[in-house]
């Protein structure tokens, strides 16, 4: 299995799939889309460590980003008041040529989430940045939590939440001529997180907001958030498919990472967690 090579190959168009393991992407893809598909190992377990490790240097890239993390506001990473959690100090507006804040303006509150449907919407809104750009990357937020069905999204909406009141603290600092940004959550996080590091039960937390509590008593937790992870990924593909008559070039469909349900003690994604689940992706090139 080779690395993933996401700048190294050819595309035009590369439609990135958030947390998608490749194992459940092979199950399915051929229903909705044709072409040939790899395994690829990526360079994170986690959309921080992802960005860090392959958009590296400056890239003529028009990035639609339904993921908070990849965002044009220009805080690192190792700055982030919510969910990133890293070392990092990388901003995507440092990598790419023009970032397209996808999570803010095609937000959808009911669901916690930005929905697929956004991405494309936002594509046909700002063809002037895919003009003026050699490439373009859409970043789905599915098959990652929340899941659509439920429309409950509570985790990613805490993130979404937490980076726009930092944007919003950001902008009061530099109006006041600097100043550090505090919150509540600044002092509380740490403490929460230092108490449940490493912990299995502390990992299925976070999975456990997005689930129905008869589904897990019926199937056990793996059972009932693996269905749910798969109809979030069936739903982005439709659209995907629908999405991709309209592009002219060729078009690549792959992940920034994969998803854990309990292997080797893993639930969800970590930065720095390098178990198949977590690094081994899909990679469509479509015909």
């Amino acid at each position: 299995m080779k690395d993933q090579q996401f700048l190294e190959s050819e595309w035009d168009y590369c439609l990135v799939l958030d947390a998608c393991r490749y194992d459940v992407f092979s199950e399915i893809y051929d229903e909705y889309l044709d072409g040939s598909l790899e395994k690829r190992r990526s360079l994170g377990s986690s959309t921080p460590e992802w960005a860090y490790r392959t958009l590296t240097e400056n890239h003529d890239i028009a990035y639609f980003s339904g993921n908070p993390f990849i965002n044009s506001l220009g805080i690192p990473l190792n700055e982030l008041k919510w969910g990133a959690s890293c070392d990092y100090e990388w901003t995507a507006t440092e990598h790419l040529e023009s970032v397209i804040d996808v999570w803010k303006h095609g937000w959808d509150d009911d669901l916690g989430t930005v929905p697929p449907e956004a991405l494309a919407a936002s594509l046909r809104d700002h063809q002037d940045a895919v003009a003026r750009t050699d490439r373009t990357v859409l970043h789905y937020m599915q098959p990652h939590a929340p899941y659509l069905s439920r429309g409950k999204g509570r985790k990613l909406k805490q993130i979404q939440k937490g980076i726009r009141s930092q944007e919003d603290a950001k902008e009061v600092a530099d109006d006041d001529g600097g100043g550090a940004l505090s919150s509540l959550s600044d002092s509380i996080r740490p403490k929460v997180e230092n108490k449940l590091e490493g912990s299995e039960l502390a990992q299925k937390a976070g999975l456990w907001l997005e689930l129905d509590p008869t589904d897990v008593m019926k199937n056990g937790t793996r059972g009932a958030a693996l269905a749910l992870y798969e109809e979030n990924l069936r739903i982005a593909l439709e659209e995907i498919a629908e999405l991709v008559s309209e592009l002219d070039g060729t078009v690549v469909v792959t992940a920034d990472h994969g998803e854990a349900f309990g292997e080797e003690g893993v639930w969800e994604h970590h930065i720095e967690t390098y178990i198949p689940p977590l690094m081994e992706v899909p990679w469509l090139e479509l015909d």
